[in-house]
């Protein structure tokens, strides 16, 4: 069970600092110490806005990464990375971040990189919250892949990649990281398509070698590149499917969605802790402690305190770095009404 009862944590990605956002277009005009700063220095940011909105659990807001799972492509091998994504112009959406051919086997000699961030977050992070690292689900991962002769679905692509997630997993354990988020939101968005038991099976067989050496949780929206989504929104197809997954933890999006099947967390909490989406990061609209106080209420009503956290209903990294300072703010201000 949770810790504390009624934590307040992040899912893991958190807005660039605009300076970030111009040196990541001027790359080249930086040498190796300078970038090096650069990442201390955004980090740095990205932990102070946590801490001072109070925040039980912080990450180092995936400064160092391109979107919460992009720059994890980078780390691998057998795969030529696609130039520029097919579609550049037009209204946003999932077509325009781009698809990379497979063209050998699939491996990642050097790692995901989790193990050298978690080790910046320690080393600047000051003592008090705990330390959380998300690392993107093999399921997740696959999506960007194109099937070859080698690979011929994303099945046999994500049978590739497990690997390659568990090590992460567990070199981020052995590097002293007490709470890892498997972040697997392309699972919540085709499980109306497919068997939501072989989600399951895949997402157990990930954590198989650190399942009870760290606080495992995992994250299941709807997508939110641009504040869009890319699949019904609705649970109703995972459960009781994902009643099994091996997770202490299960975050689901409900604000944006007005909490719609917030029955759901009742039968989740008689097997592992429940992150409520509590934070519309889809929407500029700066919710008030009060509102945020009157929604954990809600959530009372179907499962108990000490079973449930609250976070944003996804990662803040498509949100301007003023309304998530604020949006944070309010929520860890509205716990705080009900936990008193």
């Amino acid at each position: 069970m949770q810790p504390i009862p009624l934590r307040t944590t992040v899912i893991g990605s958190y807005p660039f600092p605009s300076w970030l956002e111009f040196a990541s277009q001027h790359l080249e005009q930086f040498g190796a110490d300078d970038l090096s700063e650069v990442l201390d220095d955004a980090v740095v940011c990205a932990v102070r806005d946590q801490t001072e909105a109070g925040l039980d659990v912080i990450t180092d807001g995936e400064q160092t990464r391109l979107d919460f799972n992009l720059s994890f492509y980078g780390f691998l091998e057998g795969i030529d990375r696609e130039p520029a994504p097919r579609r550049r112009f037009g209204p946003p959406a999932h077509d325009q971040r781009g698809k990379h051919r497979i063209s050998g086997r699939l491996a990642a000699p050097r790692g995901l990189g989790c193990v050298e961030e978690f080790a910046r977050l320690r080393r600047l992070a000051a003592a008090g919250p705990v330390l959380k690292m998300s690392v993107p689900g093999p399921y997740t991962l696959s999506g960007r892949l194109e099937p070859n002769e080698q690979y011929r679905d994303r099945w046999a692509i994500t049978e590739a990649l497990l690997p390659v997630v568990q090590k992460e997993l567990l070199a981020l354990v052995e590097a002293g990281c007490t709470e890892i988020c498997v972040d697997e939101p392309s699972m919540s968005c085709y499980g109306h398509l497919h068997d939501p038991h072989r989600f399951v099976d895949i997402f157990n067989r990930t954590v198989s070698l650190v399942r009870g050496r760290a606080r495992l949780s995992t994250h299941l929206c709807f997508g939110n590149y641009k504040a869009r989504a890319v699949a019904p929104r609705r649970y109703a197809p995972l459960f009781p499917a994902f009643h099994g997954l091996h997770a202490d933890e299960v975050h689901l999006e409900m604000a944006s969605r007005e909490f719609a099947e917030l029955e759901a967390i009742g039968g989740l909490a008689e097997r592992c802790d429940v992150s409520i989406g509590i934070i519309d990061v889809k929407n500029y609209y700066i919710e008030t402690a009060e509102e945020v106080a009157e929604r954990v209420r809600r959530c009372l009503r179907h499962a108990p305190a000490e079973r449930l956290s609250f976070a944003p209903d996804c990662g803040l990294s498509q949100t301007a770095r003023w309304a998530a300072r604020r949006k944070l703010k309010a929520m860890v201000e509205g716990v705080k009404i009900v936990r008193g």
